[in-house]
């Protein structure tokens, strides 16, 4: 397994470790539950550095983005960051990811998902026509996100830049820690606020032992520590995602389901053209066939990933993708693709646990409020 440059810190906070897209990664420290709490009531650090990171530069730079993205990536200006997903030619979902504006027209970054990163590479190296120059720096940057609604009033005195006055889908570059050059962004996955941090993983100053990763870390918990600052892990990040109605690679979203399919029709922009437009259109045109759903459990049970869903007679009608039990509101949730005409909201359906039928109803997205 690889290692991200905090593994070793996990480790030594008592972390439960365990494998997740190739890396050894923080599954929890203290509890999925009591994590969940501390990000929604005040903030905790999430070691996210097993994301991708691909750097385009070059005139054709933002013109292959526009060809292989669904989003209009020529709204961007610099310092904004737009979420938006790459498709196949049948319109299947590649990947989602982040782009950030770093200088219109010439600079772009791209966050992709960690074990979409060789797949995601190969893919647009092969429609890169314009010889625009890329470089995979996804071994090389530290990634950490800080969620939570006091996150950035805890973060404030790291840096002279302003934190607290981010606005979402914003980001920044300076001096964080004493550290150059580290981009500040606020997206967040948890919908509980918050910031995150890209960093070069070198030698502190150029020199010595300590590590850009190990000065930023410190710093982080000696002010945060006395202000609840926690470690967190993988597990709370999957409640947190899903309680806000999230998409997760791999579960909610595939090569095999469309952007529509999947309630992303709002960063799928048929203003211009790219991979799979037409097909897009058409299948916008027709109606979708099935739909992602977020559900709540009436009876009780806990949806679990690839459970089968089913009507009243109990004919299939879709599979669940997500599905846990909610640390915020104290019920089972889930997400899942129905047919169509289970996909209203308030909708009857009935989840196949251990070949019991359990009945369940189709909720509004997100299940839990964003906070700012």
């Amino acid at each position: 397994m690889k290692q991200t440059p905090f593994t070793a810190k996990h480790i030594a906070a008592g972390a439960k470790m365990a494998e997740f897209a190739g890396y050894n990664m923080p599954i929890s420290y203290t509890g999925i539950n009591d994590e969940h709490a501390a990000v929604r009531n005040n903030a905790g650090v999430f070691d996210v550095s097993h994301m991708g990171e691909f750097i385009f530069k070059g005139e054709g730079a933002l013109d292959l983005i526009q060809r292989l993205t669904t989003n209009d990536a020529s709204k961007l200006a610099n310092g904004k960051i737009q979420y938006s997903c790459l498709t196949n030619e049948n319109g299947g979902i590649i990947d989602d990811l982040l782009i950030y504006c770093i200088e219109y027209n010439k600079v772009y970054m791209l966050v992709v998902n960690a074990s979409n990163i060789d797949k995601d590479w190969d893919w647009i190296s092969h429609h890169n026509t314009g010889n625009v120059e890329m470089h995979n720096i996804s071994d090389k940057t530290c990634l950490l996100a800080i969620q939570g609604p006091h996150a950035a009033k805890i973060l404030q005195p790291l840096t002279e830049l302003d934190i607290l006055n981010l606005k979402y889908y914003n980001f920044i570059k300076g001096k964080f820690a004493g550290i150059d050059n580290v981009l500040i962004s606020a997206t967040g996955y948890t919908g509980a606020g918050g910031v995150e941090i890209y960093f070069e993983d070198l030698p502190a100053g150029g020199q010595g032992k300590n590590s850009n990763a190990d000065v930023v870390w410190n710093a982080l918990f000696e002010v945060g520590a006395p202000m609840g600052l926690k470690p967190i892990g993988l597990g709370a990040r999957d409640t947190l995602r899903l309680e806000m109605g999230y998409c997760l690679y791999g579960n909610d979203i595939d090569d095999f389901t469309t952007p529509l399919e999947a309630g992303l029709g709002w960063i799928t922009k048929f203003s211009k053209p790219f991979m799979a437009s037409e097909y897009l259109q058409k299948q916008k045109a027709a109606g979708v066939d099935k739909k992602l759903v977020g559900f709540e459990m009436i009876d009780k049970g806990i949806p679990r990933h690839d459970y089968r869903i089913k009507d009243a007679e109990g004919n299939l009608i879709g599979r669940v993708t997500s599905g846990t039990q909610s640390p915020t509101l104290g019920r089972a949730i889930g997400m899942g693709y129905v047919t169509t005409e289970f996909a209203g909201i308030d909708s009857e359906i009935y989840i196949e646990v251990r070949d019991k039928l359990l009945k369940a109803k189709v909720s509004k997205l997100p299940f839990v409020q964003q906070q700012s």
